[in-house]
């Protein structure tokens, strides 16, 4: 996909929208040069902001690169569709994904409306 944020966004929007899927995650385009714009373009679509797994991708990342800080990700939602900023390297998305894994299904869930927030199972005690 070129690296122009309505193109991004009209796309990220329209798969969001159509609610065909739940996670959306976007590979690279999202470091300092001129034509990284995948932040901005993810930014245009989301209703809600989710830092959570941008945050611990760029902190975690800095263990094995101190340039993992440079990455200017944005993780948040969109009707019930996640949407994820990866890097743009096979080994960047690698090392994220497995950073993140765990929390992802349950997130699905509460989005998908098959599970309630946490903080739900509290109200019932």
């Amino acid at each position: 996909m070129p690296d122009e944020i309505d193109i991004i966004s009209k796309k990220l929007a329209d798969i969001c929208d159509r609610g065909g899927a739940n996670l959306v995650f976007t590979t690279g385009g999202t470091g300092f040069s001129e034509r990284d714009v995948t932040p901005e373009a993810t930014k245009a679509v989301l209703e809600k902001d989710a830092p959570g797994f941008s945050e611990l991708i760029r902190m975690e990342g800095q263990k094995k690169t101190p340039r993992s800080i440079l990455s200017r990700g944005v993780s948040g939602i969109r009707k019930s569709t996640l949407i994820i900023n990866l890097p743009g390297s096979i080994k960047g998305v690698k090392d994220s994904l497995e950073l993140i894994y765990k929390p992802l299904p349950h997130a699905i869930d509460i989005l998908s409306g098959r599970d309630s927030e946490c903080g739900e199972e509290l109200k019932n005690i």
